[in-house]
């Protein structure tokens, strides 16, 4: 088949301005304005934040399957693409707009219930998003360079939306800032979306298709291919670990550091050096292994955690330098896992003659959106351990147990889960035979 046009592959990739800003604003910012907007507990909050995402996890198939029909019957997904993108939009603008029905029990209900469908809305984009790329080309060398730009438009969504959201909320302040922010969040996810529709009205489509897998059979490849459930078993924990770190960021630079603004700071302090470093882990790999490679992210990215310990002793440079060896670690174990995954998914294929590259992909997306979900859910235990008080009032006071949960939870418990990792990466188990 011929290569895609370059048009194609930019217009596609704006998908990206969707799946990245709502991947990652509600885990950065949701939490904190459920408990410092709205007065809700932050156990509860954690809650929350947590089950519509999870709600992803289980709704995803069914809004395959309804993908799939509709692909059939008319030919393209472009019209899911559309329908989702625009729900997404509407849906994320209402999440922050703060209804204040008079108290937190109304108010946190009106949260959940508009972020779940926004989360519906957001499977019906993503689930078609994802399954364009091998409908769009026969070639696996055009997947690759299609899937390369897109994860380079979903780095830069990520900054500019997550470093963008928190400074945006700062700089109008209180809940007028979060309304100003959704609203802007919203603008893009519109507008990407209407650049992947038109962008996409007549570009090729390939012969294959995505193949629908059963539970039963789900759970037999599961039972039976030991190295990716040892790696998805990393993944997961590590994605804890960051959904973590991206939850307490907000509550991290007002308490610790001492101002509210310093959230944009840190987040592009963490994800700006991961996007100079990306390209980099991969050329260290080829030198000493995937395997030494990931160990050395897991490692930076753990020391770099540890380091958050001393945020009010050092000052904010030198935290600014731990948080950009958190950014450095951050790239490594990124890059790595889909580094030994085809490795894996070809060992499997050979050793059984039987397809296995959809039944990991979707097994694998479930859990990186499971592991990032339950990481703000976790968080928000942390703070109600820490008896950490929820308020209207900007800048409330909080106990010493709750300074202290901050500290801890924002460094040692990220640290564990990702650290968790290296005992995990066994080279018995992951290490490509020969």
């Amino acid at each position: 088949m011929a290569a895609l046009p370059a048009r194609t592959r930019y217009r596609y990739s704006l998908g990206s301005f969707v799946t990245g800003p709502f991947g990652t604003v509600p885990g950065l910012l949701l939490l904190k304005y459920l408990t410092d907007t709205m007065g809700v507990a932050a156990g509860v909050a954690g809650v929350i934040v947590f089950v519509p995402k999870a709600w992803d996890v289980l709704f995803n198939p069914i809004a395959g399957r309804l993908s799939d029909a509709d692909m059939v019957r008319t030919g393209s997904r472009r019209r899911f693409l559309l329908f989702g993108g625009i729900g997404v939009s509407i849906l994320f603008a209402a999440l922050f707009a703060h209804p204040g029905f008079g108290g937190p029990v109304p108010d946190a209900i009106y949260v959940v219930v508009v972020f779940l469908l926004c989360a519906t809305a957001y499977a019906f984009f993503q689930v078609p998003f994802n399954a364009l790329p091998a409908e769009l080309t026969d070639s696996a060398d055009e997947r690759t360079k299609l899937t390369s730009i897109r994860i380079g438009f979903l780095a830069v969504a990520i900054l500019i939306c997550g470093g963008g959201a928190p400074a945006i909320t700062e700089a109008v302040g209180g809940i007028a800032g979060y309304r100003v922010m959704g609203v802007f969040i919203a603008v893009i996810i519109l507008l990407a979306t209407l650049g992947v529709y038109f962008g996409l009205k007549d570009a090729p489509v390939g012969a294959l298709r995505p193949n629908t897998v059963s539970p039963r059979e789900l759970l037999r490849t599961l039972a039976q291919w030991r190295p990716f459930r040892w790696l998805l078993g990393v993944y997961f924990v590590q994605a804890l670990g960051i959904g973590t770190v991206l939850a307490a960021i907000p509550y991290f630079a007002e308490r610790i550091l001492g101002s509210s603004g310093y959230s944009t700071l840190l987040f592009v302090g963490f994800v700006g050096p991961a996007l100079l470093t990306m390209p980099l882990w991969p050329k260290l790999g080829a030198s000493v292994g995937k395997l030494v490679g990931f160990r050395l992210a897991t490692a930076a990215f753990g020391i770099g955690l540890l380091g958050l310990l001393g945020a009010k002793l050092f000052g904010l440079p030198v935290t600014m330098v731990f948080v950009a060896f958190c950014g450095v670690g951050y790239a490594g174990i990124s890059v790595f896992p889909l580094a030994i995954l085809p490795d894996l998914i070809s060992d499997e294929e050979e050793r059984t003659g039987e397809t296995r590259a959809g039944v990991a992909a979707g097994v694998w997306t479930a859990s990186e959106t499971l592991g990032l979900a339950l990481g703000p859910g976790i968080w928000g235990l942390v703070l109600q351990f820490g008896d950490y008080q929820s308020s209207l009032a900007p800048g409330a006071a909080q106990p010493d147990s709750a300074l202290t949960a901050i500290l801890l939870g924002a460094s040692i418990l990220p640290a564990v889960l990702i650290l968790f990792g290296i005992p995990l990466l066994r080279k018995s188990v992951l290490e490509r035979r020969s």
